[in-house]
């Protein structure tokens, strides 16, 4: 092959790599400023990932006695205890159980087993076994990678949302209102998984089905999230004792936005770090073969 060809050929490959890299931080980017101002879009409209959703439909059936034990039994749908506390953490504790979760780990790790066995099948035996091992690991892991999802979400749009709670509700009382006033003008005016843990936790009491103070403890139960239980502990020190409650909130309030901010900065620091990725795979290896390749085509041709 002459010089130039290749030196084209490395450049095209060279600008073809540049492309689908600008590409990928352009949309990496986008998805970062998305979370970053909306705590990303699904948040706010209550989409659910297909696994979860397929999770809460198999616990409808099985309510409805119309979906088979048979997928909730098993090596592959063993009850694990891990499943409770990430039920809680994603906030979908009454809306998908443990045996509706076992019955779509075992189905997706069968259904995925089979299409690694097949694709595998038509090149090779050992192909074959291995694509099943790893379709069945895929398929098994699926459920605790849409519920750790779940709960990745509902941390971002508590760190976000928490500090207009705060506010909303310290500018309540500040006003004249009292804490439950307060409490409903925040879940009634803002949207998001926050406000709706917040309405339903305030149905909770006032009709009766658990006290103001178990209501609370249980909402901040469902996340992750020392701030918050801090914040529920004092709501309910201040209501049971009389004492002010709005300069304490404005006090977390800052905290949460000053914690925010810095888990913001962190986030920033290490995107030069993940960048290094694509161009140390794309870009790199195009621009050696742009340097190198002549060179090694005029060694090749005096050998």
């Amino acid at each position: 092959m002459p010089p130039e060809i290749a030196r084209a050929l490395a450049l095209a490959s060279a600008l073809a790599c540049g492309f689908l890299t600008a590409l990928w931080t352009r949309g990496v980017a986008a998805r970062w400023m998305a979370r970053a101002k909306a705590g990303s879009a699904s948040s706010r409209t209550g989409r659910r990932s297909a696994i979860v959703r397929w999770a809460r439909d198999e616990h409808v059936r099985q309510r409805a006695g119309s979906a088979s034990s048979f997928w909730s039994s098993g090596v592959l749908a063993a009850h694990t205890g891990w499943m409770a506390d990430a039920v809680r953490l994603a906030g979908l504790s009454g809306e998908v159980s443990e045996g509706a979760l076992c019955a779509v780990r075992a189905k997706v790790g069968f259904g995925c087993a089979a299409a690694g066995l097949l694709v595998g099948a038509s090149l090779s035996n050992e192909l074959a076994a291995l694509l099943c091992v790893a379709g069945a690991a895929i398929g098994v892991t699926s459920t605790s990678r849409a519920l750790k999802a779940e709960a990745t979400l509902r941390a971002r749009e508590l760190e976000r949302s928490l500090p207009e709670m705060l506010e909303v509700v310290s500018l309540g009382l500040r006003s004249g209102l009292s804490f439950e006033r307060s409490f409903e003008l925040y879940y009634r005016h803002f949207d998001g998984m926050l406000s709706q843990a917040a309405e339903a936790a305030h149905r909770r009491w006032t009709m009766g089905f658990a006290t103001r103070e178990q209501a609370l403890r249980d909402m901040a139960a469902t996340y992750d999230s020392k701030l918050l239980a801090r914040l529920v502990e004092s709501v309910v020190r201040s209501l049971r004792f009389g004492s002010s409650l709005a300069d304490g909130l404005d006090a977390l309030a800052a905290e949460a936005r000053e914690v925010r901010k810095t888990r913001l900065q962190e986030a920033i620091a290490k995107a030069p770090v993940k960048m290094m990725l694509p161009t140390g795979t794309l870009i790199l290896p195009a621009m050696l073969l742009l340097v190198l390749g002549p060179v090694l085509l005029e060694l090749m041709e005096g050998f």
